[in-house]
């Protein structure tokens, strides 16, 4: 993904919460389980939380929360980032 993409879905958390929710729906009709979409979710939050700042009030929330959360936490975050994606779309 370029810059100006990632800038465009990062900047506002309805565009992040569309993007999310159209992953979702590509995994599921690939036949991913829940499980295997948590853990894609899982590993989207671990990257945006090492290496992207918020950029907004909603994003900075969900960082604050996932780096106090040990890692049993995380995976429930995870599923429920997919929940909220998924009811998105």
């Amino acid at each position: 993904m370029n810059e100006d993409k990632k800038e465009e879905i990062l900047q506002q958390f309805d565009s992040f919460k569309n993007y999310l929710g159209n992953q979702v729906q590509r995994g599921e009709k690939l036949g991913l389980s829940e499980e295997a979409l948590s853990k894609g979710a899982k590993r989207v939050a671990d990257y945006l939380a090492e290496h992207e700042e918020p950029r907004n009030r909603e994003q900075k929330v969900l960082n604050e929360m996932w780096n106090v959360a040990n890692k049993e936490e995380r995976e429930h975050m995870a599923h429920v980032l997919v929940k909220l994606a998924d009811q998105t779309n």
